[in-house]
């Protein structure tokens, strides 16, 4: 977990006072330890002084053993721990005191001038002042007290009161930020939370701080115009999803109609195909009518006419069921069966007047996954894809339906020995109402409706222009990864 800002905050103002008041603390101490050692050395000189005149007025003309009691009784005062008193030529006439103190006196002493030097004693340090007497001197060694008995109350005194002032500027300044900033930026961040929830006003808290009155206003303005800005866009997300509607409808209208055109160039071949089954048959019937036939010659008449009647049958039933609609009993999402598909789509072009002197070959794999185009939109585009060849070839063509295995499904291809694809319609081939045929003869609309067929099942069409001669379209679909199974009611009709 991150730490907030108030806790960054007071670290910051914590350690900015560490560096601060440390070595203030041990400059003060040092300062003040400098200062009482001063006062001592200078205490000692002046009692010192004071001891040594004493010496020199009272024992003025007394001997050695008459200047040990006064010496003696010198002793303790002022922490006056030994005595010396010398003569004029330096030697030691008199020294009273402790053992330790009496060791640390000098053996002579020269009476030139006041000095002083430090001496050690059983009790501690100590500072010897040497004063002259008359022809003589006076050494007094007086006790100098350790600096850390004098000093540790009030270096402790001074760490409180910075300890207790470092305490109370960190609670000012929690408090301090907790009311001005934090306090505001959490209120800040709920607001902007909510909005973020689907609130559709930010409400900025009232501060004190300018810049954070600032940061309020400013996000209240951008979130007016984020909100403004996602009202618009739903607008055009509404927009296009109308669009895309009303293109779905177009493209369903545009399939039925090159549906309902591809009916019609079948009808309109099939209309002298289904039309000699019925003159045979009015025939027949008028023979049976006539009489006087033999019973086989009749049951013959009646087989033949059966025979023309299924025909007439077939052909009526595969031609509704590929001009039925594809969202009618069939599943257009349901996988598709590549061969049979093929072999639907030969089926009924076969009748047709046109492929009657064209040789239709048809090479289909075995074992061909399922693709993501269903079977009666295959027979769909299939026709159209061979209606178009069979115009391109003209009697005596050749056309090729092929269906392998590739890489990622099947690939299907149309080819054709005809004339081939002008290059000045080529990259506009798949655009709708393109068309190379006469007026009249086609509407553009073919290869437009199968590219969208194609696409929409994640596959892909085009036209092979590196054949020298004839034109060759091939489609590439993928593979479904399901198993599913054949499609009926749709264009799916009997082999025979």
């Amino acid at each position: 977990m991150r730490a907030g800002l108030r806790l960054r905050l007071l670290l910051l103002l914590g350690g900015l006072l560490l560096v601060a008041f440390v070595p203030l603390f041990f400059a003060v101490a040092t300062y003040t330890s400098l200062t009482l050692q001063q006062l001592r050395e200078s205490h000692a000189r002046s009692l010192g002084r004071t001891i040594a005149g004493h010496v020199a007025t009272v024992g003025l003309g007394r001997s050695s053993a008459e200047l040990m009691p006064l010496l003696r009784s010198q002793l303790g005062a002022e922490g006056l721990e030994a005595v010396g008193v010398y003569g004029a030529d330096g030697s030691a006439l008199a020294r009273v005191g402790e053992p330790s103190a009496v060791d640390a006196l000098p053996r002579a002493a020269r009476p030139n001038r006041e000095g002083t030097a430090d001496v050690t004693t059983s009790h501690g340090r100590a500072l010897a002042v040497l004063v002259p007497r008359g022809p003589g001197a006076v050494v007094a060694i007086v006790r100098t007290d350790d600096d850390s008995s004098h000093t540790t109350p009030l270096l402790r005194l001074l760490a409180l009161y910075t300890a207790l002032v470092a305490l109370a500027l960190l609670t000012a300044t929690y408090f301090a930020l907790t009311r001005l900033i934090v306090r505001p930026l959490d209120r800040l961040a709920h607001s902007a939370e909510r909005v973020a929830n689907g609130a559709r006003h930010l409400a900025v808290p009232h501060t004190a701080v300018r810049e954070l009155g600032e940061l309020g206003q400013s996000l209240n303005t951008m979130t007016a115009r984020l909100l403004a800005e996602e009202d618009k866009l739903r607008a055009k997300v509404d927009e296009v999803e109308h669009a895309t509607q009303k293109l779905r409808e177009t493209q369903e209208q545009l399939v039925r109609s090159e549906r309902l055109a591809s009916v019609g160039r079948l009808a309109a071949g099939l209309a002298h195909e289904i039309g000699n089954p019925i003159a045979a048959l009015i025939g027949l019937e008028d023979l049976l009518l006539a009489g006087g036939l033999e019973p086989d010659e009749q049951r013959d008449f009646l087989q033949r006419m059966r025979r023309e009647t299924e025909r007439i049958h077939r052909i009526l039933r595969d031609l509704l069921a590929f001009a039925r609609p594809s969202t009618v009993g069939v599943d257009s999402r349901a996988p598709g069966d590549v061969e049979a598909a093929v072999h639907d789509t030969a089926a009924l072009v076969m009748p047709h007047p046109a492929l009657r002197e064209v040789d239709l070959a048809l090479d289909v794999h075995s074992e061909l996954p399922r693709v993501t185009l269903s079977r009666e939109q295959l027979v769909q585009v299939l026709l159209n894809l061979v209606l178009n060849a069979a115009d391109a070839a003209g009697p005596g063509g050749h056309i090729r339906i092929e269906a392998l295995r590739s890489k990622d499904g099947v690939e299907l291809s149309v080819s054709d020995d005809g004339p081939g694809v002008a290059e000045i319609v080529r990259d506009r081939l798949f655009e709708p109402f393109v068309t190379t045929k006469e007026t009249g003869k086609g509407t553009g609309l073919g290869l437009a409706v199968c590219r969208g067929l194609v696409e929409a099942a994640g596959g892909t069409i085009e036209l092979d222009t590196s054949r020298p001669r004839g034109a060759r379209f091939v489609v590439a679909l993928p593979d479904a990864r399901v198993e599913a199974p054949p499609s009926g009611g749709g264009a799916g009709a009997e082999k025979e």
